[in-house]
C-alpha cells in the first residue's frame, strides 16, 4: 500500500528549500528583514524566485505580515496566505499548512517563515508582563498570582511531578543538555559551536526554577528562518533532493491550556504530542523503530524525555536512560539548546538538511527523520523522508 493510499496528503508535497539568517544576540535589524532575508535565502536554496511563490505561512506570534514579507521579499500575488496559533506548537504545523495548500492545488509555491529578535527585543524568558482581557488572559489568572510567570516556571511543575512519579533526581535532564550541545559544539552555524557541556557541568550549573537548572532551558535568539514547500512532482525538477512529506500532524489534549494544564490526571506525560504521535504513525505507516534521526522539540529538557515517551520510544520513565543511550540521534544541529531558539523552525531545517545528506552531523543513510514542535500547547509534528520512501 503506497503512502497515497494511506493519507490523502502524505507524498504529496515536499520541502525544496530552507534558509536562514545569522543566530545571534543582537541582529541589529528590524524582525521585517530578517524574515525578508531568511525568505530569498530558501528561495535561493531551491532555486526558485520569489515570483514562484504564491503562498505564505507563518506563526501568529510573528509581526511580520504575509503580504508585508511578500512586498519585502519581490513575491507578486498570494493565492494562499494563513497563521498557525500557539507560539512554537505552531512550527510543524506551518509546514503541514503548506502542503495542505500544495495538495489541494490552491497554491504552487508555499513559504513558511518565522523571524525575531527575541534576545535584543522581546524576551520571552523575561515573562508575563501585559495581558489583555482575554480567554487565553483568564486561563493565566489562575497561576500568574502564586508567581508562575515564566515559562520555565510553568514546566517546572510538570518537571517536579515528573521526577517523582518515577524517583529520579534532576540530573536525569542533563543527557538531553549534554546531547544537544555536542551537536551545536560541531555546528559552525550554532551559538555554542565549540562549547560542549559534560554532565557534570549541567549539574554544577544554578537552578533557574527547581527542579530546573540553567542548561535545562533554551536559549534565546535573534535571527529569522524560512522553509519552502511544493508539490513533490515539480520538486524533483528543482535543485535540491526533496524531503518529502510523509506525514503531518497537529494535535491538542484534553483540559488543554498553553503550558499551565496542570489540572489534567496526570502531568508526567505530553497529550497533545500523544495525539500529534497517534496521527503520525498512522497516517506514515511507520512505528518509532523506522525512524533514523530524531529533531525534538528541546525548550526545557524534560519535555524531550515525555515526547520520546509519548512516541513510543520508550516506556515512561525511561526517557533518560534512553537519551543517554545514543539509539536515536537527537537534535543533531544542536536544538534549541545549543543552535538557536527559533520556534522550532531551525529543526525543520536540519530535519531536510538530514534527508538531503548535507547536514554537519550527518547520520549516515538518514532517509526518515522525525520533527516535533513546542509542547505544553498545542502541538504539531513531521515525518519528512527521502523520495521512493
Amino acid at each position: 500500500m503506497s503512502i497515497r493510499d494511506k493519507d490523502a496528503l502524505g507524498g504529496r508535497a515536499a520541502v525544496v528549500g530552507i534558509g536562514a539568517t545569522e543566530f545571534s544576540k543582537n541582529s541589529g535589524r528590524s524582525e521585517l528583514r530578517l524574515a525578508a532575508e531568511a525568505v530569498r535565502a530558501a528561495l535561493d536554496d531551491a532555486g526558485l524566485s520569489p515570483a514562484d511563490v504564491d503562498g505564505m505561512v507563518t506563526f501568529t506570534m510573528d509581526t511580520n505580515p504575509e503580504i508585508t514579507v511578500a512586498q519585502a521579499a519581490g513575491i507578486g500575488e498570494l493565492s494562499f496566505f494563513s497563521r498557525v496559533h500557539y507560539g512554537g506548537g505552531a512550527a510543524c504545523a506551518t509546514v503541514q499548512q503548506a502542503a495542505l495548500a500544495v495538495a489541494a492545488g490552491i497554491a504552487e509555491v508555499v513559504v513558511c517563515y518565522r523571524a525575531f529578535n527575541e534576545r535584543s527585543g522581546r524576551r520571552f524568558g523575561s515573562g508575563v508582563q501585559h495581558r489583555e482581557p482575554s480567554a487565553e488572559g483568564a486561563a493565566l489568572g489562575w497561576n500568574l498570582p502564586f508567581g508562575l510567570l515564566t515559562p520555565a516556571s510553568w514546566v517546572a511543575m510538570a518537571a517536579q511531578r515528573y521526577l517523582y512519579a518515577y524517583g529520579l533526581t534532576p540530573e536525569a535532564f542533563g543527557h538531553v543538555a549534554v546531547t544537544g550541545r555536542r551537536h551545536a559544539a560541531t555546528n559552525p552555524a550554532a551559538y555554542f559551536y565549540g562549547r560542549p557541556i559534560t554532565l557534570e557541568d549541567h549539574a554544577a550549573s544554578r537552578w533557574t526554577v527547581e527542579p530546573l537548572r540553567l542548561l535545562d532551558c533554551c536559549q534565546e535568539t535573534d535571527g529569522g528562518q524560512a522553509i519552502v514547500v511544493t508539490r513533490l512532482e515539480r520538486a524533483r525538477d528543482l535543485r535540491r533532493p526533496p524531503a518529502v512529506i510523509l506525514a503531518a500532524a497537529q494535535g491538542a489534549g484534553r483540559a488543554q491550556e498553553q503550558m499551565t494544564s496542570f489540572y489534567r490526571d496526570d502531568l508526567t506525560g505530553l497529550p497533545e504530542m500523544g495525539v500529534v504521535a497517534r496521527q503520525l504513525w498512522r497516517t506514515s505507516g511507520l512505528a518509532p523503530r523506522d525512524i533514523d534521526v530524531g529533531i525534538v522539540y528541546d525548550h526545557f529538557t524534560p519535555f524531550v524525555l515525555m515526547q520520546l515517551e509519548e512516541f513510543g520510544f520508550c516506556e515512561p520513565g525511561e526517557g533518560a536512560a534512553f537519551v543517554a543511550s545514543d539509539v536515536l540521534p537527537l537534535n543533531t544541529h544542536g536544538g534549541q539548546l545549543g543552535e538557536a531558539y527559533l520556534h522550532g523552525m531551525n529543526g525543520v531545517a536540519e530535519a531536510v538538511r538530514q534527508i538531503r545528506g548535507t547536514a554537519v552531523n550527518q547520520i549516515p543513510g538518514a532517509a526518515r527523520a522525525l520533527v516535533t514542535a513546542g509542547t505544553g500547547v498545542p502541538t504539531s509534528g513531521l515525518v519528512l523522508g527521502a523520495d521512493g520512501e
